[in-house]
């Protein structure tokens, strides 16, 4: 007689748009992004958002839709300084009379606040801060040409690094995440920024 032996498998799930790892148990919504038979999992923070991609939910009678065209906002808060395209208030984290102070550094900061603010991945920072709390944020812009920042933010027990590059078709990525803070490089735990009511990051630029 010959005895089979069944072993449990575990199968690591993530978000296919914050790229979150699902937790044990975490339901998880089932989309498809061109309307074909492959699926992908969403996690509940980003179903709306994956509606608003006119992604089609698994079990949906609709045909495709759509999806929302995302603008790409370049160098946006320099364009608007400079009087060279309107910029509405409610899209960036300073107002006009602190952007015009601001140095090149500091403007870049803020610019890629406010293209992280406008990401998917803002639903997800803000709803791991409901059950891990307030975290400690860090933005800081990296030497070179590209003016890219890299936007870290880190509880006790976990983090998250996404690299920002405003000139990029899809300018903000999960750069990398873990569990333990001490993981990170020095420089990017100087804690210069915070996570407010809204879960917007803003940097501390004179409390801006």
């Amino acid at each position: 007689m010959v005895m089979t032996r069944v072993t449990k498998v575990t199968v690591e799930r993530t978000c296919a748009i914050c790229e979150r790892t699902l937790l044990m148990g975490e339901r998880a919504t089932r989309f498809s992004p061109n309307g074909g038979g492959e699926y992908v999992d969403v996690c509940p923070l980003c179903a709306d958002t994956a509606v608003e991609y006119g992604w089609i939910r698994e079990g949906a009678p609709t045909t495709p839709t759509v999806a929302t065209e995302r603008r790409r906002r370049g160098r946006g808060i320099l364009a608007a300084i400079m009087g060279t395209r309107p910029r509405e208030a409610e899209e960036t984290v300073a107002p006009d009379p602190i952007l015009r102070r601001l140095s090149e550094q500091e403007l870049a900061m803020v610019e890629a606040a406010d293209l992280f603010n406008a990401s998917q991945y803002r639903r997800t920072v803000a709803g791991i801060g409901k059950s891990l709390g307030e975290p400690r944020v860090s933005v800081v812009a990296l030497s070179g040409v590209n003016a890219e920042v890299v936007v870290t933010v880190a509880w006790d027990i976990s983090w998250y690094q996404y690299r920002v590059s405003p000139e990029s078709d899809n300018p903000v990525r999960l750069e990398g995440r873990g569990h333990d803070p001490a993981e990170l490089e020095g420089s990017f735990t100087g804690w210069n920024a915070r996570l407010d009511d809204g879960g917007r990051i803003v940097p501390d630029i004179a409390r801006v």
